[in-house]
């Protein structure tokens, strides 16, 4: 098991940039493949990015390719977001999430077994 705890969020302008973090309990990060998600108001939870456990590969949802860049740490147990050239389509909840699975697709919510608490990001025109 893991505890997860997200940081970082806030209120940003357009073009803006922010970097979320996740910090994770254990001794055990590196066991687990990573990955971001974010649910709008009235919107179903989507997927942003995702790590594999030791940074070897990394994905991007379309929507965010070539703004956004994931990374971790496993040293200090963290996961980061990195995110650029923000857009008002942005705001968000957004979720880090942890799954100790192999062979799995990590781009759906459905494979990971751990959640953060989420935090808020809002994006002004």
């Amino acid at each position: 098991q893991v505890q997860l705890v997200e940081s970082g969020g806030g209120l940003v302008q357009a073009g803006g940039s922010l970097r979320l973090s996740c910090a994770a309990s254990g001794r055990t990060f590196s066991n687990y493949h990573m990955g971001w998600f974010r649910q709008a108001p009235g919107k179903e939870r989507e997927f942003v990015s995702a790590i594999t456990r030791n940074g070897g590969s990394t994905f991007y949802a379309d929507a965010v390719k070539g703004r956004f860049t994931i990374s971790r740490d496993n040293a200090k147990n963290t996961l980061y977001l990195q995110m650029n050239s923000l857009k008002p389509e942005d705001t968000a909840v957004y979720y880090c999430a942890a799954t100790d699975r192999s062979f799995v697709v990590l781009t759906t919510q459905l494979k990971y077994d751990y959640w953060g608490q989420g935090t808020q990001v809002t994006v002004s025109s």
